[in-house]
């Protein structure tokens, strides 16, 4: 197979601010449209007017996001190495990695959905579903949850792999196709005009959804073949002590991080759950609503990933530090002007969602506690992203723990105690400036060593 030369001019070669646009332009629009994909399901739920079905989308949202401890397992962790094998022209290692990764996160995902089928009742107690909250619960979870686990993982899997290559456009392409998709069918299948399934119409449509992404990433793979690393060739598959290292050393870290958020997530509706189907379904919109623009800085971070990682692995410190700091400073300007727009006008962007007053009110207080986290929460995800693409895995590990363990989840009790349900925010704006203090000491520390690197290479 010959090498990628119009890769490598993207890569090495090509001005930041456009290497940068041209992975992260077409990364942003699939966060884009999965942003409005995870808004549908809560905006057509939320136009039943009907708290318990809105409440069960919210409850049911932690064991949907462990989904992304399986796909930052093998996923994340493979395509980091991936595009340091890149940088090396390591290509081998690149195909076989890919390989590894789609087989493991495929059998994980496996598991992951007998265990919620065969443990689907204890499980719903645990993420704070009630009698009035459980059928329809069940019903989403069914759906969203057992049946799509396997094609949910595939298609998030497949789209690291294909962005860590270079191929963004496709990446994108791949996951957008569900999620347009998604969008459509939610209405058909949720609301009395259609099917009238409720809650258990937005599983399906998201199952249906991410059957059809994987089809697109199948095709994909079919006409590259000899033209993409890309594999899911079982006959390369094997237990290389070099590639489980390197993808464990950033999988787990990353991995973990998703497992500590269903953690915390599933501590907040607890408490959440305690002031009612309102609080529930208000804290569920809220969490939406913010996450947007973390959706769209992620979109920019993940685009310029490839890039650092690259450029680290071959020693080109100085196109390193150029890409981190023109990615930070777009993702700042991002957040901040978004974050100002939710602490002004709270309860327009609530009210979008649903037409009840008692959850609107909810919400406003709520939005504006999430709106203040939103530029500290950009910085620290962006520097896990940072460590996660040059491989450090401990850095990584440091901040998962560190993020919902130590800091976030005593807080959360804390914070619930002193400002019942309205503190509960407030406890995630604490952690992650701890989290941006600790930031600068390893980001620090990276620096120093690139310089290291850039002397070394010198002498």
């Amino acid at each position: 197979m010959s090498q990628a030369s119009p890769k490598e001019e993207l890569f090495e070669r090509t001005p930041i601010p456009k290497a940068v646009a041209t992975l992260a332009i077409p990364t942003v629009i699939s966060q884009l449209v999965m942003m409005f994909y995870n808004l549908a399901d809560t905006f057509w739920v939320g136009m039943l007017n009907n708290p318990l079905q809105n409440a069960a989308v919210t409850l049911t949202a932690p064991a949907l996001m462990a989904f992304n401890a399986i796909t930052n397992l093998f996923g994340t962790g493979s395509a980091s190495l991936m595009s340091r094998a890149l940088g090396r022209k390591d290509y081998d290692v690149v195909s076989r990695t890919s390989v590894f990764g789609f087989y493991c996160a495929v059998v994980l995902a496996a598991l992951y959905a007998i265990i919620c089928t065969i443990f689907r009742i204890p499980l719903l107690g645990l993420l704070g579903a009630d009698e009035a909250t459980f059928a329809s619960s069940n019903d989403y979870l069914i759906w969203a949850v057992i049946a799509n686990a396997i094609p949910a993982v595939i298609n998030v899997t497949l789209a690291h792999f294909v962005r860590a290559e270079g191929s963004a456009a496709h990446s994108s392409i791949g996951t957008m196709s569900g999620c347009v998709l998604n969008i459509i069918l939610d209405p058909i299948l949720i609301l009395p005009w259609g099917l009238d399934m409720g809650a258990a119409g937005a599983g399906l449509a998201t199952f249906i959804s991410n059957c059809v992404a994987c089809l697109y990433f199948a095709v994909f793979l079919i006409r590259k073949k000899g033209k993409t690393f890309v594999s899911v060739d079982p006959r390369k598959f094997a237990f290389r002590k070099d590639i489980i290292s390197e993808v464990f050393n950033i999988g787990i870290p990353s991995a973990l991080q998703n497992l500590f958020s269903v953690t915390g997530m599933t501590v907040l509706n607890n408490f959440t759950a305690a002031h009612g189907a309102n609080a529930v379904a208000a804290m569920g919109i809220c969490q939406k609503v913010y996450m947007v623009p973390m959706y769209i800085t992620l979109g920019v971070s993940q685009g310029s990933m490839p890039i650092v990682g690259y450029n680290y692995a071959s020693g080109n410190v100085p196109r390193v530090k150029k890409t981190i700091t023109f990615t930070r400073i777009v993702n700042l300007a991002i957040i901040i002007f978004m974050a100002l727009f939710y602490f002004i006008f709270p309860a327009f962007f609530v009210s979008l969602f649903i037409n009840d007053q008692a959850i609107i009110d909810h919400g406003v207080k709520l939005l504006r506690g999430f709106a203040v986290v939103l530029p500290l929460m950009s910085l620290d995800f962006f520097s896990v992203s940072i460590f996660q693409a040059t491989g450090m895995g401990k850095a990584a590990l440091i901040f998962a723990v560190l993020r919902k363990i130590i800091l976030e989840i005593p807080l959360l009790f804390l914070m619930n105690r002193i400002y019942p349900l309205y503190g509960l925010p407030y406890a995630q704006v604490i952690t992650e400036f701890i989290l941006a203090t600790v930031s600068i000491f390893f980001l620090a520390r990276l620096y120093k060593e690139m310089d290291q690197m850039t002397k070394a290479r010198l002498s």
